[in-house]
């Protein structure tokens, strides 16, 4: 295996990317295709891989098994969680998320994909576009992640023929880009025997573009949040009250976007209180000037009220708070989601008691129709959603922030989580409608 030095690392730049598709699309083959193939498997590992395959009968490492971990995926041959791996080349570093292909699992996709700046999702030869791809399509575009590939894979046993690889890269094309998806890579690929995945295939010299490494190493990354609009959510609230500090009030939290500096003018909502940053701690010293990710204590002029849940923003770049949002979802339980339902919303560190007002839409994905006011959302459904909250929300529109600008909403009940939210416009929606629905003591 190849050594990456440390000064080569910190020279790379980070992509972050998630695998998608079907079942049996084979997305973990292509993960551990890359993985063996570009020389990122320890040598241990890969024995434990040849271990476990050879119990199994079967002749070759099964490279799916380098993602797979939990034992009811190895038993099954499919993928259930959501699985992390990290690796690096001399020209890029990665974070990979292999994501499961069942449409149960849909929500670990959403997972995996939210904070993804690529996503390749794969296609079956044999199988062409189904449902499940369509939905990720559509899942990748309601998460803005920015590029899009599509692998079509198991070329083997379609006989390397161009022209099937030519009809199902139009038809998936035509779909995301009517979806609003910005860019699209079509690459042929064979990950069982590793065609086009690290190096070039022998077998299809009618395509001339790029293999998946070599697009994942080249593709233009632009994730630098320390331009966007400044965001911190306050997390916690120090206040030691010491004989060394006795006068110390910190406001403590990740910076989710932008850029703090001594001596900016800040606003905390939804208060809407302002006052001037006067210190900034960061790993236990005083700096003078702080951006994303990094986790800060901010020092402010004056004392006011601030608590978890708040965000504090600069005072000329502040989101307007709101009790009512609409906004895009991807609902992720198997209880539907109804006209009326009481949920609490978690917005960065805040949360709030809402209620589901109006479901003005839901997306038919065969045909990206909209099915006006259906009333509920079903599991992996994706829909509009108008949501009344008991206290007022500063949140940014998606389009404008993926930290500040998405949601989730739980059941009080018991905790569980219901729905992904994405603020503002994602799909075009019908009018709404004005909601008769029983409040039940919930009006806010």
């Amino acid at each position: 295996m190849s050594t990456i030095t440390t000064e080569e690392l910190s020279a790379t730049t980070l992509l972050r990317f998630a695998t998608a598709g079907s079942v049996d699309d084979g997305k973990s083959t292509l993960v551990g295709r890359l993985l063996h193939d570009s020389k990122s498997v320890l040598a241990d590992q890969l024995e434990a891989v040849e271990r476990a395959s050879a119990s199994r009968g079967q002749d070759a490492p099964d490279l799916a098994l380098l993602t797979d971990g939990l034992r009811a995926e190895r038993e099954q041959g499919i993928t259930i969680d959501v699985a992390y791996r990290y690796f690096a080349t001399p020209r890029r570093r990665f974070i990979l998320a292999d994501t499961p292909g069942h449409v149960q699992y849909t929500r670990n996709m959403v997972t995996g994909a939210s904070t993804a700046e690529l996503t390749v999702i794969l296609v079956d030869a044999r199988n062409g576009v189904v449902e499940q791809t369509r939905r990720h399509a559509a899942i990748a575009a309601l998460l803005r992640v920015p590029h899009v590939v599509l692998a079509v894979n198991k070329m083997d046993l379609a006989g390397y023929q161009e022209p099937v690889f030519a009809a199902i890269a139009e038809e998936f094309t035509a779909y995301a880009t009517e979806l609003g998806v910005p860019e699209v890579t079509a690459i042929p690929i064979s990950a069982l025997v590793g065609d086009n995945v690290v190096d070039p295939s022998a077998h299809m010299d009618w395509y001339g573009g790029p293999t998946v490494l070599e697009h994942l190493e080249t593709v233009p990354v632009s994730h630098d949040l320390t331009r966007c609009h400044a965001r911190l959510p306050v997390q916690y609230v120090i206040r030691p009250q010491s004989t060394e500090h006795p006068d110390y009030r910190g406001y403590a939290g990740q910076i989710a976007a932008g850029t703090f500096r001594v001596g900016d003018e800040i606003t905390v909502l939804p208060s809407g209180r302002s006052t001037t940053i006067t210190g900034i701690d960061l790993l236990g010293k005083p700096v003078d000037v702080a951006w994303t990710p990094q986790s800060v204590t901010l020092l402010l002029a004056d004392d006011i009220d601030i608590s978890r849940g708040d965000l504090i923003v600069p005072a000329k770049d502040a989101p307007a708070t709101t009790q009512d949002l609409e906004a895009t979802v991807c609902h992720v339980a198997d209880e539907p989601l109804r006209v009326g339902h009481r949920v609490l919303l978690k917005h960065g560190t805040r949360t709030v008691k809402a209620i589901v007002k109006d479901i003005p839409s839901r997306l038919t994905l065969d045909d990206l129709s909209l099915h006006p006011h259906p009333g509920r959302l079903s599991a992996n459904d994706i829909g509009r959603v108008t949501l009344r909250t008991a206290e007022p929300l500063p949140a940014d529109t998606y389009a404008d922030s993926r930290r500040t600008g998405s949601f989730i909403l739980i059941d009080p009940n018991d905790g569980t989580t219901l729905t992904a939210g994405m603020v503002g416009e994602s799909f075009a929606s019908p009018d709404p409608v004005d909601d008769q629905a029983d409040d039940d003591g919930w009006d806010f």
